[in-house]
């Protein structure tokens, strides 16, 4: 029988997902078959696997710490919010349909079979899951219907880990709290708790630990310091906090909008592995005044993050930008953004609206969404600053809606390989700076990443460094360090021994 562990947590971005990269990173070093599992998972950003199916990008990265390849089954139900209320519904990889939440909960008994089906064929296939909840099995207002924490729990016929964050305050509380509101046969499957991104001296904390236990009959099994890894996140709470990528003096500072509806804006962790680069998100339009370059990143809801832009002032601080000289980079609905009308009859019904008219195109939005692995080659001749990226292989991925049409005053900024043919893509124009592609992951292609950059740097008469990062290497290097630490830090015998000794009849 295929064995399982499960983590939840006290409540949402207490670190779940990185801790179910790094037990799939510590159980493949092993030398087991391993996969990450999650029913449902709410972000905006999302993944293709190789069949061209979309799925949250934190089991994609989780599948990478397991060392295998993403599968849809890891993820079979997605939410993007387009809305505060409202999502798009992504069932094994194809776009269902839009939901507001009350409809939604109404709707998820109707998935429960299908998850079901799903997690035992993934389970056939190793010789163990590990997967992972969403915010709290506290939500006692959503249990009656719970497809993704306890009910999943139940469903797959496993114990339970409960993950609690003590950088946020009230970490006991919250650990008390959330096992006081469970049913009973809930509590039943916790079998233990991991205090997660602890600053200080453990030994603090010894008395703490002594009384929760006593009051709870739950052990803790592990305190998880604070950690300086360079993972995914899984979705934009890390930037609603106002997080920087590679703080720092740097020598090139490169600014990304952080767009209200931002989607995919792990495309740039690639970018700030670099030890020259310094990545900044900016919500105002004083922040791009020293940046040397400016990245319009993808979006869940392009005409309304547009309009955002242009009342926010930074609509008007991208073409200062620009005007000063300063790159401007496009990527999906940034690229989108940057042409001269976009035309929606589909998606947000705010019809049609001016772009920021800094590239010579026109997107109409379509109803069916273009999701594909796909290989590029940029044009064999681009001008200004990125001529040294002309003619440079790309790996990367497209999820968007719509076509964009280039006119007069720029050209496409390379080519996709497909059915053995060469489809353009994106637009850079005459004088090169402004640059526009739909394909995400660009940055994660070594070559041209180091060749972007300096591109970046010749501008301001910096030498280029030769050396590129590899970042898949880089990749591999923080899960083996969060392997690491969790091993130093968490009882992984007693994590065994949990999923060893809970058998019981599954769904």
């Amino acid at each position: 029988m295929t064995q399982a562990i499960m983590l939840q947590g006290t409540a949402s971005d207490v670190g779940k997902s990185v801790l179910v990269a790094g037990l799939c990173r510590i159980f493949h070093q092993d030398g087991l078959r391993i996969a990450p599992f999650k029913s449902q998972n709410m972000a905006l950003n999302s993944g293709i696997t190789p069949d061209g199916q979309e799925m949250g990008r934190a089991q994609i990265f989780q599948a990478e710490a397991a060392g295998i390849l993403p599968d849809v089954r890891m993820n079979p139900v997605l939410l993007k919010p387009t809305s505060d209320r409202k999502a798009q519904v992504v069932l094994m990889g194809k776009v269902a349909t839009d939901m507001d939440a009350v409809s939604y909960h109404d709707y998820k008994p109707c998935l429960r079979q299908q998850i079901i089906d799903v997690y035992h064929s993934l389970a056939q296939e190793y010789d163990a899951l590990v997967l992972e909840g969403a915010g709290s099995p506290a939500e006692i207002n959503l249990r009656d219907r719970d497809i993704v924490n306890m009910g999943m729990a139940e469903m797959a016929g496993c114990a339970v880990i409960l993950v609690a964050d003590i950088d946020r305050g009230g970490v006991f509380a919250a650990i008390y709290g959330t096992l006081a509101l469970l049913q009973e046969h809930e509590r039943w499957r916790v079998k233990g708790v991991i205090i997660n991104k602890f600053r200080g001296d453990v030994a603090l904390l010894t008395p703490g630990i002594k009384q929760i236990e006593a009051l709870t009959g739950v052990p803790v099994i592990g305190v998880m310091p604070w950690l300086d890894v360079d993972l995914e996140d899984e979705d934009g709470v890390a930037l609603q906090r106002g997080k920087y990528l590679r703080t720092g003096e740097r020598a090139l500072e490169i600014a990304v909008v952080q767009l209200p509806h931002i989607s995919n804006f792990t495309d740039f962790n690639a970018l700030a592995a670099q030890p020259d680069v310094r990545v900044q998100y900016v919500r105002t339009p004083e922040a791009l005044h020293s940046a040397d370059a400016v990245i319009l990143p993808g979006s869940k809801n392009t005409l309304s993050d547009l309009t955002w832009l242009r009342e926010c002032g930074l609509a008007k601080a991208v073409l200062d930008a620009h005007h000063t000289g300063v790159p401007v980079i496009g990527v999906c609905g940034g690229y989108q953004m940057l042409g001269e009308m976009i035309i929606d009859e589909v998606e947000s019904g705010l019809g049609t609206l001016p772009g920021l008219g800094l590239l010579d195109t026109v997107t109409r939005f379509a109803r069916d969404k273009t999701t594909t692995l796909v290989d590029a080659t940029l044009q064999e001749t681009l001008p200004g600053w990125m001529a040294g990226c002309a003619g440079l292989g790309l790996r990367g991925y497209e999820i968007h809606l719509g076509e964009t049409t280039l006119h007069s005053g720029c050209r496409p900024a390379l080519w996709l390989h497909k059915a053995g043919q060469r489809v353009a893509d994106g637009a850079v124009s005459d004088d090169g700076q402004v640059f526009g592609t739909y394909l995400h992951g660009l940055f994660d292609s070594d070559a041209f990443t180091r060749a972007f950059i300096n591109g970046l740097r010749q501008r301001k008469s910096m030498p280029p460094l030769d050396a590129a990062v590899s970042y898949a290497q880089y990749k591999a290097q923080q899960f083996d360090l969060l392997a690491s630490a969790m091993r130093e830090h968490v009882d992984i015998e007693r994590i065994y021994q949990i999923m060893q000794q809970h058998q019981e009849p599954v769904c």
